[in-house]
Formats: structure tokens, C-alpha cells, sequence
């Protein structure tokens, strides 16, 4: 194996959500476990008139809770998930920036549309209002796509590495990769890592309504998103943030914290076939689930659990199986596989991080998440997808996809840490 040796692991020690099914790491799990969904009407913009009208927007969540009222006029929406999403993190690590090793701590924390919601807002007043209104003077920083990792930092006093990058879909995944390529490089010992995204909008709307990606199923948002299933129509937009503390074995037993799971290994790979359509044949999609395992030491019979990309649209739940199945050959007739999108819809920037969430609570709980609404089989995707109801299963070795436009692959494996069961 390339990149992990057992005296190296990097293990995930803290995890914080903010997501459509609950404000918090717990009562997202709770909800996602029994099957809850988060999707309902637009109450973002007066959607009247577009053909999909509903979302998966995050309820209840009051950014006052968190920030004070100079720090809110100054963020994004998306800066403020992941804030709080970060902060949550770091309390379950029960980890403390101070002057001691405040420059061994980084952060990195993705975005895929970043702060499309500020821009959409500050040119609609600029162009459409009765007298041009002027952006607010935080408007150019608030919708950059680093800003929040760098607000996460000011936040927690971080001076080690601090980034960001856009993967399309596949962001808050490859957050966790390179959040872990740091720690092994010996830049760093601790990592706030993840994704964010927050840009249910007019304007995003009319874009996707136009791809024709969105599902229109208006009469029924908690049956709109169907993975995997022969009567789905496309997938249901969504926002929020993961965000996970990372940190090597070594420091989290140093510091005496028990991890959720070793982040054991990880792949990149591009399609290099078209800006939004997978791949057909999904060879290089399989190439990124192998690379993965490979470099994580794990044999296909050794995956317990997949949680899939799922995106709830043709052509990538038929790719993602075959990838799946290429990648696993005849393990993949016993592998659990389900899709949280079934619920919270696709977070875009955030969807990746929710999988590595969703592999380590597994992990550690011994349960995995259903995929709901997945009532006709799609004859072409023909995994065990853990229809319905939440499974109870050991799980000692788990992977998520994470797929982007542009035909971006990602794929992380996660293991049981030693001494964690």
C-alpha cells in the first residue's frame, strides 16, 4: 500500500452538521436513521412559476446562535454553516486552539457554488432596484469560495495551513484528502476539514431547471428523491455543512480521545468526458474506488459499506453501480450501499463530508442508513441499496463516492481505529 502505514494513520476525531434533517452531528444521525427526509416547499425565493418548487433547505437555524451581529453582516450563509459546523467539531474532538499549537492546526473547508447567494443578491439590487443600491462593502470577501476556512480560522485562532478548493460535487470529499495529505506530510497535526454550500436561489434554480437535472415531483417533496429507483425524475437541490476534525493516531492518543475511524485512504480521478454527464462506460469512476482501497490496504470482500454518491438521476446511479460493480467484482453482490441524498437531498459542496460523516458514525454505531423512496427498482441498478429502513451490521470498513461535474471522481475509505471498538 502506497500511503498508509499503521503508525501513520490519520483518524477522524470530532464531526459537526448542519444539514436539512437537523441542525447538529446528532440529530442529523438520528434523522437520517430513521429514514426522515428534509425536503419540502422553496421558502428561500417565491419559487411560483418554475417547474421544481421544492429543496432541501436547513430548518431552524439562526446564525445569532453563533456569530455576533457584525460577524453575520459580514459572511455568507455558507460561511455560517460551516462556522458552526466547525465549532460543533471541534467541541465532540474535545480539542482547544491556544498559543501552543495554534501553528500546527489547519483548516481546509470546500465550496462548490460559494457565495452564489450574495452575488445573485448584490446584482439584482444593483441592476432591478428602484435606485441602483450599492453592495455591501463585505459583499467581495463574504462570497469568496475560501472564505469559510479562513472565517473557521479567525474563529479558532488557526495559524497552520488554511485552503480551500472546488470539486464540484466532489469538494467536501476531497476536503478530508487533503486535510489528510497535511497531516502525513508533517504539516500539521490537527485539521478542520469539509465542505459547505449554501445557494438555493432564483437564478440556480432556473440553471438547473434548464439542464433539466431537478426533479419536479412538487405534490410530494419527501418522496422527490429517489435513488436508485426506476420512477425517479432527478435530484433535489439542497444546502448545508459537514465539517470533521482530522488529527494522526499518535496525537488523538496522546490527547486521550477515543476516534470514529481511521481515514485510511482516498483517489482522484476525471471522466474527461463531458462538464456535467458521467462518464458511460464508468471506468475511471471504478478506477477511483480501487485506487482507494488499494491505498487504504482494504480487499473488496473486506468492504462492509458503501454510501454512495446517489445523486437520484439516471445516468449517475446507473454509472455509480457500474463503477461499484467493475471496482468490487463479485464482492459487490455483498456490499451494503444507500444513498443519505434520499433525504437531505444533494449538498453540493457539503454531500461529500456528509458521506465520510455517514462512514464513521456507521463505524462506530454499527448501523447504516437507508436509502428511502426506493420503491421500483431501477433494473440497472442492481446493489443491495438497504431500501426503507436503517440496517443494523457490523461495519469495520467503509468507502463513500463523491462525484462532481466535470466528470471529477472521489473516493475515501474509512476503517475502524484501533482501540475505537
Amino acid at each position: 500500500m502506497a500511503d498508509r502505514h499503521p503508525s501513520r494513520d490519520v483518524v477522524i476525531t470530532g464531526i459537526g452538521a448542519v444539514t436539512p434533517v437537523g441542525v447538529g452531528r446528532d440529530v442529523t444521525w438520528r434523522n437520517l436513521l430513521a429514514g426522515r427526509s428534509g425536503v419540502g416547499p422553496v421558502t428561500a425565493f417565491d419559487a411560483a412559476g418554475l417547474p421544481t418548487r421544492i429543496a432541501a433547505e436547513v430548518k431552524g437555524f439562526d446564525p445569532a446562535a453563533f456569530l455576533d451581529a457584525k460577524r453575520i453582516r459580514r459572511s455568507a450563509r455558507f460561511s455560517q454553516f460551516a462556522i458552526a459546523a466547525a465549532r460543533e467539531a471541534v467541541a465532540d474532538a474535545k480539542f482547544e486552539v491556544d498559543a501552543g499549537n495554534a501553528a500546527r492546526v489547519g483548516v481546509v473547508v470546500n465550496a462548490a457554488v460559494a457565495g452564489f447567494d450574495t452575488v445573485e443578491a448584490a446584482t439584482r439590487g444593483l441592476l432591478t432596484a428602484p435606485e441602483p443600491l450599492a453592495p455591501s462593502s463585505y459583499f467581495v470577501p463574504s462570497s469568496l469560495t475560501n472564505m469559510p476556512a479562513c472565517e473557521i480560522a479567525i474563529d479558532l485562532g488557526a495559524h497552520g495551513p488554511v485552503n480551500a478548493s472546488a470539486l464540484a460535487c466532489a469538494s467536501g470529499l476531497y476536503a478530508l484528502l487533503d486535510a489528510r495529505r497535511l497531516i502525513l506530510a508533517g504539516e500539521a497535526d490537527v485539521v478542520v476539514c469539509g465542505g459547505t454550500d449554501a445557494a438555493i436561489t432564483p437564478v440556480m434554480f432556473a440553471g438547473l431547471v434548464s439542464m433539466g437535472a431537478m426533479s419536479e415531483r412538487n405534490d410530494d417533496p419527501e418522496g422527490a428523491s429517489r435513488p436508485f429507483s426506476a420512477d425517479r425524475d432527478g435530484f433535489v437541490f439542497g444546502e448545508g455543512a459537514v465539517v470533521l476534525v482530522l488529527e494522526s493516531a499518535e496525537h488523538a492518543a496522546r490527547r486521550g480521545v477515543i476516534p470514529y475511524a481511521t481515514v485510511a485512504g482516498g483517489a482522484l480521478t476525471c471522466d474527461a468526458f463531458h462538464v456535467s454527464a458521467p462518464g458511460p462506460g464508468a471506468e475511471h469512476a471504478a478506477a477511483a474506488i480501487r485506487q482507494a482501497h488499494e491505498r487504504a490496504g482494504v480487499r473488496p470482500a473486506d468492504v462492509d459499506y458503501v454510501c454512495a454518491h446517489g445523486t437520484s438521476t439516471a445516468a449517475n446511479d446507473r454509472a455509480e453501480t457500474r463503477a461499484i460493480r467493475e471496482a468490487l467484482g463479485p464482492a459487490a453482490d455483498h456490499v451494503a450501499v444507500s444513498s443519505p441524498k434520499s433525504m437531505v437531498g444533494h449538498l453540493i459542496g457539503a454531500a461529500g463530508s456528509l458521506g465520510a460523516m455517514v462512514c464513521a458514525m456507521a463505524i462506530r454505531d454499527g448501523v447504516v442508513p437507508p436509502t428511502v423512496n426506493l420503491n421500483i427498482p431501477d433494473p440497472e441498478c442492481d446493489l443491495d441499496y438497504v431500501p426503507h429502513d436503517a440496517r443494523r451490521m457490523p461495519v469495520r470498513v467503509a468507502s463513500t463516492n463523491a462525484f462532481g461535474f466535470g466528470g471529477q471522481n472521489c473516493v475515501a475509505v474509512f476503517t475502524a481505529a484501533d482501540g475505537s471498538d
